[in-house]
């Protein structure tokens, strides 16, 4: 203890010592330093904003019924020289030829001049130049500007192609009316609503258990192009994990590749969310007829209805509701364009009254590939899909078949990793739900 308070001791010596030394700041001197400030009259300041050169950037998506006009005009472009270089320029058209939806942002001097335009999409959309065969994971990416900085001399373009890139994005919200209209209302693209549908739908009858106030959340990636979020049919991103509440009943659900390296979406109990069939061939849809007797719509007979009607607009996507193989496509009498699809194990599907076929006799095709597009032909009385579920030639339900079929679960070499994974997954929804403004439980 002596030793210590003498320690103390000197140390309180050593301050008292040094404080002193350092100067009172009220004797330091001190000066007031005063400059006119010179302030340029109106007219001066009006000459300098004038010389001031503007540029405004706009963005836009290009519309079906486009024209190089139309579309300039809505991003603040009058440039007639401009105009005239999209329309002969080879790598220029190309803006407007193609799909519609592709993403530009232009850049146009206080006159109206453009001085930098920027298209982008997919690559794929460059056919042509020999891209065909470009993976959906790549896009194109068109740059027109002149030539010369002061804008003076000609335009020139170049193409060119570039990946994209992946980010990692929360996303979720509540049904009102429809899902679509909540995913819209979310923000998120068609594909990941489609995805959404797909993962869940061993777990709920979107056409007949969505109910006002289900909620769902969800980790994904989000493909960009340049920094930019797209929304492209053939290049989307995949959801992480995802959790969707029916009812009060929550399913949840997340990605995981297993030791084999292949990927497919799991509960967090460890069962597969792929099963042998799906519940639907169609992502979006209505049944219009269920498997029951009923009055027919033509022939005014009271008889077996053998399959499903499924109310959808002319043009929507039909999919194989599993693996199998293409055992008929074309023309079947009153069913109009058909294609049926077998299974194996006696087990066959079939999908009727298609505006077209996209699928060849003899071809193999994949759980959720496309095979043909809704539409009237045969006897209908407008677009809608017929779907027929067989078993060893007998007719099923095939509502209560897709709900029949056994999910798989993971391999006992991958378990460590999945339970790892699936609590990373659980972790990342409950991040997102307050985020989301999301009350509620998310076990």
């Amino acid at each position: 203890m002596g030793g210590v308070l003498g320690l103390l001791a000197g140390t309180a010596l050593t301050a008292f010592g040094i404080a002193p030394m350092a100067p009172d700041a009220a004797d330091l001197p001190r000066r007031i330093v005063s400059e006119a400030v010179v302030v340029d009259g109106l007219a001066a300041q009006i000459d300098a904003l004038a010389r001031h050169t503007l540029a405004l950037d706009r963005s836009d998506l290009t519309r079906a019924s486009d024209t190089v006009d139309s579309l300039l005009r809505r991003l603040g472009v009058a440039d007639p020289e401009a105009a005239a270089f999209l329309r002969s320029d080879r790598d220029a058209r190309r803006l407007i030829e193609g799909r519609a939806g592709k993403m530009v942002q232009a850049r146009a001097s206080d006159d109206g001049r453009l001085i930098e335009l920027v298209a982008r999409y997919p690559a794929a959309e460059a056919a042509g130049r020999g891209t065909a065969s470009l993976p959906p994971s790549l896009f194109t990416r068109l740059t027109v500007r002149r030539a010369a900085a002061d804008l003076s001399g000609a335009f020139v373009s170049r193409l060119e192609f570039a990946p994209l890139q992946a980010q990692v994005r929360m996303g979720g919200g509540t049904v009102r009316s429809s899902l679509f209209a909540a995913t819209d209302e979310a923000r998120l693209p068609d594909t990941i609503a489609s995805q959404l549908v797909d993962i869940f739908s061993t777990d709920i009858d979107f056409h007949r258990q969505l109910r006002k106030g289900d909620s769902f959340s969800l980790v994904y990636e989000a493909l960009t192009a340049d920094g930019l979020a797209i929304n492209w049919a053939d290049a989307t991103g995949r959801i992480l994990s995802a959790e969707f509440i029916n009812n009060g009943r929550v399913a949840q659900a997340m990605w995981f590749k297993d030791a084999s390296g292949k990927g497919a979406y799991f509960g967090f109990d460890g069962q597969s969310k792929r099963r042998g069939f799906l519940a639907s061939p169609m992502a979006f849809s209505r049944v219009t007829s269920s498997f029951a007797m009923r009055m027919h719509p033509i022939l005014q007979t009271w008889r077996a209805h053998n399959g499903v009607d499924y109310g959808a607009p002319q043009g929507t996507a039909v999919r194989s509701v599993g693996d199998g193989v293409v055992e008929q496509s074309g023309w079947h009498s009153g069913y109009g364009n058909v294609v049926s699809v077998q299974h194996g194990s006696g087990r066959s599907t079939l999908y009727a009254h298609l505006s077209k076929l996209e699928v060849r006799k003899g071809e193999r095709v994949e759980q959720g590939q496309r095979v043909g597009l809704v539409g009237a032909t045969g006897w209908a009385t407008g677009p809608h899909l017929h779907f027929e579920f067989r078993v060893n030639g007998t007719f099923e339900d095939p509502l209560k078949i897709a709900r029949a079929a056994e999910p798989v679960v993971v391999d006992a070499a991958s378990r460590p990793r999945f339970t790892q994974a699936a609590s990373a997954a659980r972790a990342q929804l409950v991040t997102a739900l307050p985020l989301l403004g999301y009350r509620g439980d998310a076990e």
